[in-house]
């Protein structure tokens, strides 16, 4: 049988890392600082400094958001209770469920709505009475519907001397942008003090994001050659996710060729052997 720390090395050792660089599970300690993150993570930050009712960022699948979230969850203050909430769906009363649960809160599945949100409220106020504030962070929120939204802005209604007592962080695709801009979320609008779209990488930022994780990972940083990274960029489109998932999957084509350094060539035989499903559309070309 196979030694399991073996099975998970794969490439490790050739290469000379102490860990796989491009995993497709978010790790803040891998997290590179493009400007567009960089700037989608201020934005987050400001949010919450400023207690804004409402924070809403979204970008494509894969690109980087919730890696965003965990860097967040890392450096908030503990005066800060924290709702995570992800893949929310259901209608008016559902809502509350998922909140008071993320809340570490039981309740009572069958009580009313009315029941539900006095409980909700007791726990804030209470919360607030002991120095507390409260933010709820919806993860996947383009899942949402309308009324739902309209549900999660009722909630920044609650408040105490002026002070409101929890703030909500909305983070999701960019359906969800288009789902608030909806004529009658007009209110909810108002209520959004903090926002931004996080956007693909550029071709340059996707040669320093390689080159940072394979730092991190414990390599030189130059295990994929300039063409390579073209290659990389051309088939993810500066996508986070997928650029882990192509280089992952060179990284062990050029292990099995002996390859010290990935080149454009490694990456055309992942394509053309349709192990990388994000260039599933690319494979004719290749041919």
């Amino acid at each position: 049988m196979m030694n399991t720390a073996a099975q998970v090395d794969i490439y490790n050792s050739f290469f000379g890392f102490h860990e796989r660089p491009f995993t497709l599970v978010p790790d803040p300690e891998f997290l590179f600082w493009s400007k567009s993150h960089r700037l989608a993570y201020t934005m987050l930050e400001y949010g919450i400094l400023t207690r804004s009712p409402i924070t809403v960022v979204t970008g494509e699948i894969g690109a980087g958001k919730t890696t965003l979230l965990q860097q967040l969850l890392r450096t908030l203050p503990d005066d800060v209770i924290v709702g995570l909430i992800s893949n929310a769906q259901g209608d008016r009363g559902e809502l509350l469920q998922w909140v008071l649960h993320s809340l570490g809160q039981k309740f009572d599945p069958h009580a009313s709505y009315v029941l539900l949100f006095q409980q909700l409220q007791d726990l804030l106020l209470e919360s607030y009475a002991q120095g507390h504030r409260v933010i709820l962070i919806i993860d996947e929120a383009q899942n949402l519907n309308v009324s739902t939204l309209e549900e999660l802005r009722m909630l920044t209604n609650i408040n105490s001397n002026k002070d409101e007592l929890v703030q909500l962080v909305l983070v999701g695709q960019p359906e969800l942008r288009a789902l608030i801009m909806r004529p009658e979320l007009k209110q909810f609008v108002q209520r959004v003090g903090s926002s931004f779209h996080l956007s693909a990488m550029s071709q340059e930022n996707v040669g320093a994001y390689i080159a940072h994780r394979l730092r991190v990972a414990g390599g030189s940083g130059q295990e994929f050659s300039e063409a390579a990274i073209r290659r990389v960029f051309e088939l993810s489109t500066g996508i986070p996710r997928l650029v882990n998932q192509v280089c992952d999957l060179a990284l062990v084509y050029a292990f099995s060729a002996e390859e010290h350094v990935v080149s454009e060539e490694t990456i055309d035989c992942v394509v053309q052997d349709g192990v990388f499903f994000g260039a599933s559309s690319l494979q004719g070309d290749l041919a």
